[in-house]
Formats: C-alpha cells, structure tokens, sequence
C-alpha cells in the first residue's frame, strides 16, 4: 500500500491537529497502521497504532488521553486526532502500514511522506 500524510502545522501549546493518512490500493483493509514521529537529532518513535484484525489501539505513554487514532476503511485513510498539544509533541510524523503493530520502524512495510508539526510555548 502507498501512504500520502497531511494535516501537520504549526500552533500554540494546548491547540489539536487532526493528521490524515491516504493509502492506495484495494488491501488497505488488510493492513495495521501506525503513526512515528521523528524530532531533529532524534530517532523515530512510535506513536500510536491500530491493528487491521480487530482495531485493537496502541498509544505510548506520553500521548496517552491526548491523541487518538482511528480508521476509514472505506477512505482508506487513518487518522490521528492530536489534542492538547505540548512542545514535546513537535516533529516530523510518518503513517506506516504493515502486517501488525509494533514500536520497531522497520518491521513497518509502508511509509508516508513526513508531515511537519510545529508546537510553540
């Protein structure tokens, strides 16, 4: 599946961001899909994720109660509603589709172009 990102910006500590994830192709159904972040000097980093088998959800620690991801099969679009923006938050993030979730980049098969989020204080 190819995975085109959109929806990053810059705002203010507090704001929401709502980042979209358009795939291609008729398996789009079939795939667990993921969102990492990467921060300049840092490594990418799992965000959240969801399993195509049964929309199980995934969220580390830090974004836990603040984002939210979810999926449109029939949009074949994943999203991630972002709320309560910190600083922290702030990076280039990636959707990624692949057989199941995990926190490990390259056990992700397909990947979005990055789409830059910018939180200031």
């Amino acid at each position: 599946v190819q995975l085109q990102a959109s929806g990053g910006g810059s705002v203010q500590a507090g704001a929401s961001l709502r980042l979209s994830c358009v795939g291609s192709g008729r398996a789009f159904s079939s795939y667990s899909l993921g969102w990492f972040r990467q921060a300049p000097g840092k490594e990418r980093e799992f965000v959240s994720g969801i399993s195509w088998r049964d929309g199980s959800t995934h969220y580390i620690d830090s974004v836990k109660g603040r984002f939210t991801i979810s999926r449109d099969n029939a949009r074949n679009t994943v999203y991630l509603q972002m709320n309560n923006l910190k600083p922290e938050d702030a990076a280039v993030y990636y959707c990624a589709g692949g057989p199941i979730v995990t926190t490990t980049p390259r056990h992700w098969n397909s990947w979005g172009q990055g789409t830059l989020v910018t939180v200031s204080s």
